[in-house]
């Protein structure tokens, strides 16, 4: 195995090891961070002001979900948005209608986070996500000016969107209550369980007939209010039921799922004028339009992450930042470094612990060639550590990707719940 920003020369005495050409620059340019300890104080963190700039909306992408030194070191970049830089949305890769029990949670008007981190996405109920939520219930407690949690993602809308529907209909446009409830004998779940719900309905010959109420009760919706603050939020319920349906049905579900994603966060972005920081795989939050993931021996997944979209829409005014790893454990296994013509070995290279990485500033030519150069990065979702080089991002390049990147060198397993 060769060690981390070494690359392998050929020289007239043989195979030889010798510093990535890269190697310097990334050493010099590094600026460690003390700690990974959330409740540090996040002074190390001010050279992130420099990276977001006046940027309304900010990607924060793991490579790896279950990773405890990740999760930790995003907890810590997610403090210095909130408390220095004035983001007042968190913006997660978890289901709208869990986002919303999760925001009643931070506000103060929910209590029992066990509970609550149940009903979250089984990816996220580990005891350092469970400490972000409490960090900013604390912190809207003691501050007025709150932060607002909001779920992205359409895979389990639950029955409160639903319901919202009806309500709304019944209050503003009873008229239609009829046609409403035509729509929601058809579509609405037969019980809290989503989960169960999206795998018998995927399992489903001909979803069209879900597909199409689904479409009419959103046109219904769209038809019963008066534009006011009321009638977008419940459009966007309506448009959750819809997605919902649609997406289960897509031949390519990755590509829908990542476009309505990027849409949610565009909206909120228009509804609440919040600088937000979008918290999610890096798969999700990259500018990686033409990406290909390799998840295993299988065919890889190809589809333009939700953070290609927000940078066509908001340009410079969307940042990107990756969290990456050299080695470390997760829970299936070891993983090693990565190998030597991998675009993140050479970020093994600097003695600290941990770091961030400006792309954008001090570039060397060595630089640019290395962040031009088609990039494949590790990944890791499902992962088998007999194959640990079958987990892997390519199809664009580091400096299309991350604006910086926060490296952590040895990563251990997430504590789950």
């Amino acid at each position: 195995m060769l060690l981390s920003g070494m690359v392998a020369v050929v020289t007239a005495a043989g195979l030889v090891m010798a510093p990535h050409p890269v190697t310097g620059w990334i050493t010099e340019n590094a600026v460690p961070l003390a700690t990974i300890d959330p409740a540090a104080p996040v002074d190390d963190l001010a050279p992130l002001e420099k990276v977001v700039g006046d940027a309304p909306m900010v990607g924060l992408g793991e490579s790896v979900h279950d990773s405890r030194e990740e999760t930790l070191l995003k907890h810590r970049a997610l403090r210095y948005l909130v408390e220095e830089l004035g983001f007042r949305t968190i913006a997660w890769e978890e289901d709208w209608t869990v986002g919303q029990q999760v925001n009643a949670y931070i506000q103060g008007r929910e209590g029992d986070l066990d509970a609550l981190m149940r009903r979250m996405t089984r990816t996220w109920r580990t005891r350092e996500v469970a400490g972000v939520l409490r960090w900013l219930r604390e912190y809207n407690t003691a501050h007025e000016d709150e932060v607002e949690f909001v779920g992205v993602e359409i895979y389990a809308t639950g029955l409160s969107a639903y319901d919202a529907v009806r309500a709304y209909v019944a209050e503003h446009a009873p008229a239609r209550l009829g046609a409403a409830d035509r729509h929601l004998k058809v579509i609405r779940p037969p019980s809290a369980d989503i989960g169960a719900w999206a795998r018998t309905y995927f399992e489903f010959d001909d979803k069209r007939p879900y597909i199409r109420h689904a479409r009419g009760l959103y046109d219904l919706v769209a038809r019963s209010g008066d534009g006011g603050d009321a009638h977008w939020m419940v459009l966007h319920e309506a448009r959750q039921i819809r997605s919902f349906y649609e997406y289960y049905a897509q031949s390519d579900m990755d590509t829908y799922r990542d476009a309505r994603a990027a849409e949610n966060l565009r909206w909120w972005r228009r509804v609440s004028g919040d600088k937000i920081a979008y918290w999610a795989a890096l798969s999700h939050t990259a500018n990686a339009p033409g990406q290909r993931l390799q998840l295993g021996p299988g065919a890889p997944l190809s589809y333009a992450a939700a953070g290609s979209y927000l940078r066509r829409w908001y340009g410079r005014g969307y940042v990107s930042i990756g969290f990456t790893f050299t080695k470390g454990r997760v829970a299936a296994g070891d993983v090693p470094p990565p190998p030597p013509e991998w675009s993140d070995a050479p970020l093994g290279a600097p003695g600290s612990a941990q770091y961030l990485l400006d792309l954008r500033r001090n570039l060397t030519p060595e630089a640019k060639a290395w962040l031009n150069a088609p990039a494949e990065i590790r990944v890791v979702g499902r992962y088998d550590p007999a194959a640990p080089d079958d987990f892997h991002m390519t199809g664009g390049t580091l400096g299309q990707w991350f604006d910086a990147i926060v490296h952590r060198q040895t990563i251990t397993p997430v504590t789950p719940l």
